[in-house]
């Protein structure tokens, strides 16, 4: 019988002090943990392991960066093998791929229900996390999505800050019309060949690709369908900034030629790195489609926390992550305040780091907002297959740009999905 053993033997047995001697002196291991982006999800962990650490100094890390997808890459490989012992304790795995974890992979990942208080976590991000009532993640960063615009041109265009409340997205797109009739400017920057866009305006609406049972849902998604029609009539209003990839969307609005961004709340450190735009922006909450179930709230991105079942570490990372992740509100003050990081934990937005004015934003209490409506998002079910048939709606959002029906380009999505989930 091994020490770890004897002493959780006799922590069950011994009084309240003596158990806690016990567990805390069973935990005495290194803990790894695979993650990737060295500024943002490498340094939160690093931080997380210090503040563990100054409580149990006998536990350590070893926070691995690899780029994201040599994290998956590994993970995929290893477990489709069976050969875990090269695993970490703790990989960080992106919301939208959650579920084909877990469904191909069953017992891998450790089950948390009961060790660890979900319901203190944004609803949404337990829901994808969830599997036949079990749930296996300990929920991390939120892609929370706002409406970011220049008040300046909106100011021209004789718009104030409140007639960006509660809009629709037929009224945005007149908002966009006046705009660059009196500044010369695009309402936003849109890349045709990504799909974040028409994600954002479909969760907003409590749907996604699949339907609650994680069945495929293209034809007949009310949600879908509004999504795609919104996209076809911004850019048939061409009130829009054509950008291919990442760098040129991104320098649609850095550099002042785009009035609006709509994305996740991890923008914001982008939009605030230019100095010289310094109380020109306000956020408000994205705008809603005019379909059954919409809301101002929607989520693009984030990624969460699994421990892997076969760690001989296990019970000391699922500790690690309880007192840390779960618990820590002072803990995501930091990493808000440091890494412009807002954590799905709702405890959180009661913290001072979350109350502050930025000045950035004319004194607005922007992560504050953020927060508030971190806890509106929709939960919906990512499927198995996210991936596979964002390719397919990429492959034909360009035909909207060409007046197409969009019944037709549901259809016409609907085959391609088919045939790449077979």
């Amino acid at each position: 019988m091994d020490n770890r053993t004897i002493l959780s033997r006799f922590a069950a047995g011994a009084l309240a002090g003596a158990s806690l001697l016990a567990s805390t002196a069973a935990f005495a291991g290194e803990i790894t943990i695979w993650c990737w982006d060295p500024n943002f999800n490498v340094a939160i962990m690093k931080e997380a392991g210090a503040r563990y650490t100054a409580k149990h100094p006998e536990t350590t890390f070893n926070v691995v960066d690899f780029a994201k997808a040599d994290v998956e890459q590994k993970l995929q490989t290893a477990l489709s093998s069976g050969t875990t012992d090269a695993l970490p304790d703790i990989v960080l795995i992106e919301d939208y791929g959650a579920q084909k974890y877990l469904q191909s992979f069953p017992g891998a990942f450790a089950a948390l229900s009961g060790k660890i208080d979900h319901s203190g976590f944004a609803p949404y991000k337990v829901e994808l996390m969830t599997l036949d009532g079990a749930v296996y993640g300990v929920p991390f960063d939120s892609g929370v999505t706002g409406l970011y615009y220049r008040k300046d041109y909106l100011e021209q265009a004789g718009f104030k800050p409140e007639d960006m409340q509660d809009l629709t997205w037929d009224r945005f797109i007149e908002i966009g019309k006046a705009v660059e009739a009196k500044t010369g400017k695009k309402m936003l920057g849109l890349d045709v060949n990504d799909a974040g866009f028409v994600r954002i305006l479909m969760q907003s609406a409590g749907s996604w690709y699949f339907d609650k049972d994680g069945n495929l849902s293209i034809e007949g998604n009310a949600a879908l369908k509004a999504a795609l029609e919104t996209e076809q009539k911004i850019l048939q209003a061409n009130i829009y900034k054509p950008a291919a990839g990442w760098t040129e969307w991104v320098s649609t609005f850095t550099s002042g030629d785009a009035a609006t961004v709509t994305t996740g709340v991890w923008i914001t450190g982008t939009v605030k790195a230019q100095a010289d735009q310094a109380g020109k922006w306000g956020v408000a909450p994205i705008p809603k489609l005019t379909v059954e179930g919409a809301s101002n709230a929607s989520n693009l991105g984030g990624s969460s926390w699994y421990v892997i079942d076969s760690s001989a570490e296990k019970d000391e990372a699922i500790d690690f992550l309880n007192e840390i992740y779960a618990k820590d509100v002072d803990f995501y003050q930091k990493i808000l305040t440091e890494r412009g990081a807002v954590g799905s934990l709702l405890a959180a937005r009661t913290g001072p780091a979350y109350g502050e004015a930025d000045a950035f934003f004319g004194g607005e209490k922007v992560w504050q907002n953020f927060s508030d409506w971190l806890a509106k998002v929709p939960s919906v079910n990512y499927g198995i297959f996210t991936n596979e048939v964002d390719t397919a709606v990429t492959a034909h959002l360009p035909d909207l740009a060409k007046g197409a029906d969009v019944d037709e380009v549901l259809k016409a999505i609907q085959s391609q999905a088919e045939g790449q989930i077979q």
